[in-house]
């Protein structure tokens, strides 16, 4: 089973008073309390969150990610280490130039209601997720494969001319417009999964609102999840085609938003693993031999002025000024007790490498160059206040109420900002769900 947060690409506070983003978290050691030995074959764990959906082209948090990531397969999965295998493709090769990538399925593949999975699932599940109706939030990422801008702006009409052809039911083939060294790497990720155009196109938007809302290709099947319930499972898919490697009977999952009960659960048994993310909690345990630190390449960012209406938030020395008034080191150390990274950009530390061998993060750092300096940010603040003609400004963070380390992170940011002269800063938490709308 995928750990809690590999598939996470970020994770947002909204300012609701996008112009500009402020990188506030980087490398977290994810501490985790894990049982020794267990006597049954069926995973107990629990997400601190409410389900969202599994609306491969909807959805954007990592939990819903995580689930996709187990009942789902892309045309390439990954090795324990994270470079690319073979997926639902057994094969794949691509031109001289980069441009022309083939995908070679392999034969009999089907979906958990038996539909066969072929080549032409991709292409309808990568259209859908271009086509601006869908309002796909990841389609951006399609950015480099032929005409996906084009026909996600609106420019292109056109859904057949994205870069993706169906030879035949076991092969497929992709164009780019220039050559993405990312790409690879981007076919084990969900937004790039095939969907089931056959199951789907009775269900309109309430693809992946319940887990029988939804068909898999990968090794289990979501089953239980009415689309709000608190408890569902994972239950392994006979039609997936390697079910001889599936060891396990599935996973139980429960969502548990209040960290201190999760806690308890752990204790009481009825959790398998559960994640630490309180101070107090790893002060607690930080000698207990149960105790596990994974690495964890994540990045924090806040999002600014997302209505566009905020007229301080058009000014660049503003945005600015707030860029440097933010305390990364006193964020980042607010709750890990030493275990997360300070960020220096929005490259987490240790995701990716240089041509040469190099952190790409330590490289990528030199160009943003982000730094902790209050005395210049106030600067900039007053002289973006003089030109747009404002003497004060309010301006309203929101933030996920489900999570225990949310408050802290909240107070530190409006600790640090209300020393911008005539900047009054004020939090508002809201359910997962609602942040995410």
């Amino acid at each position: 089973m995928a750990r809690k947060k590999k598939m996470s690409t970020g994770k947002k506070v909204g300012i609701t008073a996008l112009a500009a983003v402020i990188v506030i978290g980087g490398v977290a050691g994810y501490a985790t309390l894990g049982k020794k030995s267990t006597t049954s074959n069926v995973l107990n764990e629990y997400l601190p969150v409410d389900m969202t959906t599994q609306d491969l082209s909807l959805m954007t948090d990592q939990y819903a990610f995580e689930v996709a990531a187990n009942v789902q397969q892309g045309l390439l999965s990954r090795t324990s280490s994270g470079a690319p295998k073979a997926g639902l493709a057994k094969s794949w090769s691509h031109s001289k130039d980069g441009l022309t990538w083939t995908f070679h399925l392999r034969k009999g593949l089907k979906w958990s209601n038996g539909d066969p999975l072929t080549a032409s699932d991709f292409v309808y599940a990568w259209q859908r997720t271009v086509n601006p109706k869908t309002a796909s939030q990841y389609a951006y990422i399609y950015s480099g494969i032929k005409n996906a801008d084009a026909i996600n702006s609106g420019k292109d009409k056109d859904l057949s001319s994205l870069g993706i052809k169906a030879k035949n039911k076991t092969t497929l083939v992709v164009t780019l417009e220039h050559p993405m060294p990312q790409f690879q790497n981007l076919m084990a990720f969900p937004v790039f999964f095939a969907q089931d155009k056959k199951f789907e196109s009775t269900l309109g938007k309430k693809v992946g609102t319940s887990s029988s809302k939804q068909v898999y290709s990968g090794p289990y099947k979501f089953v239980g999840w009415n689309g709000s319930n608190k408890k569902f499972k994972l239950v392994p898919n006979k039609n997936y085609w390697d079910a001889k490697a599936v060891k396990n009977k599935g996973v139980d999952f429960q969502v548990v938003t209040d960290s201190t009960a999760a806690l308890a659960l752990y204790n009481k048994g009825e959790l398998d693993q559960v994640s630490l993310t309180t101070s107090q909690q790893i002060k607690k345990y930080k000698n207990s031999k149960n105790l596990k630190i994974y690495n964890n390449s994540r990045t924090d960012y806040i999002e600014y002025n997302q209505t566009g209406k905020v007229k301080g938030l058009t000014n660049a020395k503003i945005r600015e000024a707030l860029n440097l008034a933010t305390d990364r080191k006193s964020i980042s150390q607010s709750v890990s007790e030493g275990l997360d990274g300070i960020p220096t950009g929005m490259t987490p530390a240790g995701l990716a490498k240089t041509a040469t061998g190099g952190d790409f993060a330590k490289a990528a750092a030199k160009a943003t160059a982000y730094a902790y300096n209050i005395k210049k940010a106030k600067k900039l603040f007053a002289e973006g206040m003089k030109e747009v003609g404002l003497k004060k400004l309010t301006l309203t963070v929101e933030a996920t109420s489900d999570s225990s380390t949310t408050k802290p992170t909240l107070d530190t940011i409006q600790q640090s900002w209300s020393e911008l002269p005539g900047l009054t800063v004020k939090e508002k938490y809201v359910p997962f769900k609602q942040r995410l709308q």
